[in-house]
């Protein structure tokens, strides 16, 4: 039955009525978008149509009832940006008012100030900087999303990232020179792709060390 419990459930809601259904259909869409209301908002229409289903159990929970509700928009530019950095195994930075970050984006270096317009930029390896007075915190980043708000929040998310002073300049180098070889040297197309990869990443990394 719960093969097609979607399916079953978008029947139900679809159901209860023309008007009705394709506005409930449109504030559902609505829910996921980048801007969280400041109260959680519970989707009545698909609880219903659950319990049409499946009246025994209860509804699982959706994507929104596990966000952190977020202030709305200011009609004012706050002078401070709200951070949150974070990586698959771990947060790095969590709710930080800081004055600006400068991401890595693959469209160039990215500086966010509070009241930027919202974005969703992609990340490639290279520097990723928060300024918070005249403190100046640096990570070097692999790859990842930055979700850019328009109230004044930043969301980074880093497949990999380690602070830049951990990061051995020796090491760097040496194994820039190895994946130079392995290119020069590579006779496949996978071995030329693995051996590129090794080289954008290690040169980003010399780079954001002399940065």
């Amino acid at each position: 039955m719960f093969r097609h419990a979607s399916r079953l459930l978008i029947r139900a809601a679809a159901g209860e009525g023309g008007a009705h259904g394709r506005t409930a259909a449109v504030a559902a869409s609505r829910a996921f978008s980048s801007e969280v209301p400041a109260a959680p908002v519970q989707d009545t229409a698909f609880i219903e149509a659950w319990k049409k289903v499946a009246p025994n159990i209860e509804p699982p929970k959706t994507p929104l009832e596990f966000l952190k509700p977020r202030p709305p928009t200011p009609s004012t530019i706050p002078s401070k940006l709200t951070v949150n950095f974070v990586l698959p195994y771990q947060s790095e930075i969590s709710s930080k008012e800081v004055d600006m970050v400068i991401i890595p984006a693959t469209t160039g270096q990215m500086g966010v100030l509070p009241g930027h317009v919202a974005t969703i930029a992609e990340l490639k390896p290279g520097l990723l900087s928060v300024h918070e007075g005249t403190e100046v915190t640096k990570y070097f980043v692999s790859s990842g999303f930055a979700f850019i708000h328009a109230n004044s929040f930043t969301d980074i998310v880093a497949i990999e990232a380690v602070p830049i002073d951990r990061i051995d300049p020796d090491l760097v180098q040496k194994g820039l020179t190895e994946f130079t070889q392995k290119l020069s040297s590579a006779t496949t197309d996978l071995e030329k792709a693995e051996a590129q990869i090794g080289v954008d990443v290690h040169s980003a990394m010399n780079a954001a060390l002399s940065g």
